[in-house]
């Protein structure tokens, strides 16, 4: 008994490798010596293969079994150290899977995959961020930087992973695979109370975001105004004033009504009309050959890029660099894309 604790114990402190070789040379050991010493009993060294693994997993069908006394007292050292063997194996691989489990949840596991979304920073504004992602579209995936011990979401979401580490230091983009990213979106920190500092630690994330991936799409929450010209030297391409948004959409719903219901349609992907980005069809030459054909279709072209003055210039050219966007329904987005394929 002392013996076979040893041997036990030795198996459990090996590494993984080396106890996957140990137990594919048993194996094969094993298939070979047994068909060996009973030819006649196993024809194959595939049937003398199929019953040393019926005999480990101990599932025993009976269909092959050794006559000889020499096959029989190999088969039972066979299996006193092939399922101790096993034993070993099937704890390991469980001990792999927990130990995998448990860095995911920790955010020390490398994001591999590509076109994914960033965003930096933990809290009621990134929750709500990431289930209109998931809502908007099905294949986008989220990657969520953070300080935090371990991650703030269910780690079952297969859409959704988390990186552990300051968002201002190289490595921890690196782990989120930042130059294959689709977009990244910082929040301010909510924990820092006065706004500059707030600003202040956003630029920084800025900065190493734009020094590792300048061609990433960025979209940062500020909290002052004034803090634009500095963003706008690092190359962000776009601001959220956090404050000013929502003292600006809440005097226009005070002076007219349902303007908040509007912008809320707009903006979520669960509520009413939606704005989608709809490719340029090549037979269009003007702004006013796409209005209509879309308007045909259930659509409302509103704007080029950040230019909303569309019904004023419909006899232009449409630029080459043209980015078009639609009021309309998921369905009617769905059929656009179908049609301008």
């Amino acid at each position: 008994m002392h013996f076979f604790l040893k041997v036990g114990l030795g198996l459990i402190r090996m590494k993984n490798l080396s106890i996957l070789l140990a137990t594919l040379f048993f194996i094969l050991f094993c298939t070979v010596t047994i068909y060996m010493l009973e030819p006649q009993t196993f024809e194959s060294l595939l049937t003398s293969f199929y019953f040393v693994m019926t005999t480990f997993s101990t599932v025993g069908y009976g269909d092959y079994s050794p006559t000889t006394i020499a096959g029989r007292l190999f088969t039972i050292l066979m299996y006193l150290f092939g399922i101790g063997l096993l034993g070993v194996v099937i704890g390991k691989i469980v001990d792999t899977f927990s130990i995998f489990r448990k860095r995911k949840e920790e955010g020390k596991l490398a994001y591999t995959k590509e076109n994914h979304i960033i965003i930096v920073g933990w809290g009621k504004k990134t929750e709500t961020a990431v289930d209109e992602i998931l809502a908007s579209d099905t294949t986008s995936e989220v990657v969520i930087i953070d300080t935090l011990p371990k991650s703030p979401t269910d780690v079952a979401l297969e859409r959704v992973h988390y990186i552990q580490g300051d968002p201002s230091e190289e490595e921890t983009f690196n782990q989120a695979n930042i130059k294959k990213a689709k977009s990244v979106i910082i929040f301010a920190d909510d924990a820092i109370q006065i706004p500059s500092l707030r600003d202040a630690k956003t630029l920084t994330i800025a900065i190493t975001v734009e020094r590792l991936a300048s061609h990433v799409h960025t979209t940062v929450e500020i909290m002052t105004k004034k803090q634009i010209p500095n963003f706008s030297h690092v190359k962000v391409d776009e601001f959220i004033l956090s404050q000013e948004t929502t003292s600006l959409l809440a005097v226009r719903s005070a002076m007219h009504q349902n303007v908040s219901t509007i912008v809320t349609q707009l903006i979520s992907r669960s509520i009413g009309e939606d704005l989608f980005e709809v490719p340029r069809n090549e037979k269009w030459q003007t702004y006013g050959d796409a209005f209509h054909e879309l308007l045909s279709n259930g659509a409302t072209l509103i704007a080029d890029r950040d230019h909303m003055d569309i019904n004023r210039k419909l006899d232009e050219n449409i630029p080459p660099d043209a980015i078009l966007y639609v009021i309309c329904d998921d369905d009617t987005h769905r059929r656009l894309l179908a049609l301008n394929k």
